[in-house]
């Protein structure tokens, strides 16, 4: 079927082929060279603290580029936002491949960033112009949503089948090759879409969000969930290669499965979730992520280097992960239909803006290769939530 609007003229399939690989290649960029962190590090002559920051400066720029995108997208149109997006990614890719120091790997992470950052939300607006109001928009909202629960479980398999046959840097290399393609395609065949009567975004509805309760109980919960996930694979390089002795592949074998139960459980909560209601599952959620954070502190106690001993708790943890992110979005944009575009980009900015700094903090200030990040964010994240959601009695 294609679309009726007056610039877009692809069918669903050739919608789906332009705009997809701008979505997986953003999240890529934070997966797949993830098997490869421990000797990135000695290769690049940097410790754990300062690789740490590519990983948490790349999740951050990538929620926080969003208040600058969007209304960047709505002034100037969502094609120039995409293709300097795209470039900007491919400079910054086949950089990194070349860096030599930590100081231009990490300034090159915020480039690529960025240009990860243009691209999602030049490609999300484009769906929104196109689709909005018609059925189609959940297909491809839902795809798309499938593809980047798929790349934590994929990532880092990939990323570890590249560095044994080429080395570490080609990972930087396959991620520029592929942007290439993707903006030559986008180049060619995607047109502006942005509407003449689009309006921009005014400063102060901004702020509107932020006035809200509900609006903080709800992005903390993402926070919460999400930053349980950014800690545990910044720290799992170090923990399951370094302490427990895990080759790279089958490192990343295992992390799928984290990953994996993070999928299963987000298809069970679309049913479950009507039944529940929101306020229940979120707490369900921040339950289940000090239930795994118990579980792992047994562990860590009594058999730190047995794999399954991290592993078995990051399934709940996983499962938990998924309960919180499938009602946080509906929750914390309730009521904002008239500002859903801005709304949109605080919730994200600012949930990453937590997660990113009290995940990296708790990161860096507890003993690297060990599971106590994990633990100190998912009991301290879970409890604020929980004696938040005590003043929120929405459902």
């Amino acid at each position: 079927m294609r679309s009726n609007d007056f610039s877009w003229r692809h069918s669903l399939a050739a919608t789906l082929f332009l705009l997809s690989p701008f979505d997986l290649l953003a999240s890529l960029g934070m997966d797949m060279y993830l098997p490869v962190v421990p000797s990135m590090a000695d290769a690049l002559g940097a410790d754990a603290a300062t690789i740490q920051w590519t990983l948490t400066a790349y999740l951050v720029l990538l929620g926080a580029g969003q208040l600058i995108f969007g209304p960047l997208s709505d002034r100037l149109g969502r094609r120039p936002v995409l293709l300097a997006g795209g470039l900007a990614y491919i400079a910054a890719s086949f950089g990194l491949a070349a860096a030599s120091s930590p100081e231009a790997f990490l300034g090159l992470r915020i480039l690529q960033a960025c240009g990860a950052s243009a691209c999602l939300v030049a490609t999300f607006a484009t769906v929104r112009d196109v689709y909005s109001g018609r059925a189609e928009s959940h297909t491809i909202y839902g795809l798309l949503g499938t593809m980047l629960a798929m790349v934590p479980a994929v990532g880092p398999l990939l990323g570890a089948l590249v560095s044994a046959w080429l080395g570490w840097r080609a990972i930087f290399g396959v991620l520029g090759m592929a942007m290439t393609g993707a903006v030559i395609a986008a180049w060619l065949l995607w047109p502006e879409t942005k509407r003449p009567a689009a309006t921009v975004p005014q400063w102060s509805q901004f702020l509107l969000p932020l006035k809200r309760r509900h609006f903080w109980l709800y992005t903390l919960c993402y926070s919460a969930g999400m930053g349980s996930f950014f800690v545990f694979f910044s720290t799992a390089p170090w923990l399951m290669m370094g302490r427990q002795g895990l080759s790279q592949l089958g490192f990343s074998l295992l992390f799928a499965t984290v990953a994996i139960a993070m999928m299963a459980a987000a298809r069970l909560m679309g049913r479950l979730i009507p039944r529940w209601g929101t306020l229940k599952t979120l707490r369900l959620g921040m339950c289940g992520l000090i239930a795994g954070a118990a579980i792992l502190t047994v562990s860590e106690l009594f058999m730190p280097h047995s794999a399954l001993g991290l592993i078995v708790p990051m399934w709940l943890v996983g499962a938990s992960i998924a309960s919180a992110v499938s009602v946080a979005p509906n929750g914390a944009l309730q009521g904002f239909d008239h500002i859903a575009g801005t709304a949109t980009a605080v919730y994200f900015c600012l949930g990453g803006l937590i997660l990113g700094g009290i995940g990296t903090l708790a990161i860096t200030q507890l003993p690297t290769g060990t599971g106590w990040p994990i633990i100190a964010y998912c009991l301290s994240l879970a409890m604020a939530v929980l004696c938040l959601s005590c003043a929120c009695k929405r459902d």
